[in-house]
């Protein structure tokens, strides 16, 4: 899949997130807003980040996962139990966190206002992923 944004685009959410097996794949990037689909391993997890200045949405739609938020890295003080069909709304500036723990891959997708990843991005695994990110915050 080629991120189609800023293009015009419809399309079936549910199957396009069952149907990624990277880690993490920008779909549609556009000025203002990004999605992005994630599959996340059993027992793997997103991964404890925070996004300053914008809000993140996401939506489970195959799986099971325990998500935590805080006011810092070291203050997790909110956890919940999500699934399939479930909505996860991080305020801008929250610490968070999504863990796979269920037994098959966490397919959800995520909305970033504004985009957060390079149009494009396609990261197969976590560890891809985490170099991107460690790259970025070194230039």
């Amino acid at each position: 899949m080629v991120d189609v944004g800023p293009n015009p685009y419809v399309v079936d959410i549910e199957e396009l997130t069952k149907a990624n097996t990277n880690f993490r794949t920008a779909q549609w990037t556009g000025s203002n807003l990004q999605m992005t689909t994630m599959s996340i391993e059993v027992g793997g997890e997103v991964g404890l980040e925070v996004h300053h200045g914008f809000d993140q949405f996401l939506r489970i739609e195959a799986g099971k996962a325990k998500v935590v938020m805080g006011p810092a890295e070291d203050n997790l003080d909110q956890e919940w139990d999500a699934e399939d069909d479930f909505a996860i709304f991080v305020p801008s500036d929250t610490w968070h966190n999504i863990i796979n723990t269920g037994d098959e891959p966490l397919k959800l997708y995520s909305i970033y206002a504004p985009p957060h990843h390079p149009h494009g991005t396609v990261h197969a695994t976590f560890a891809d992923a985490e170099a991107a990110e460690a790259e970025e915050h070194n230039q």
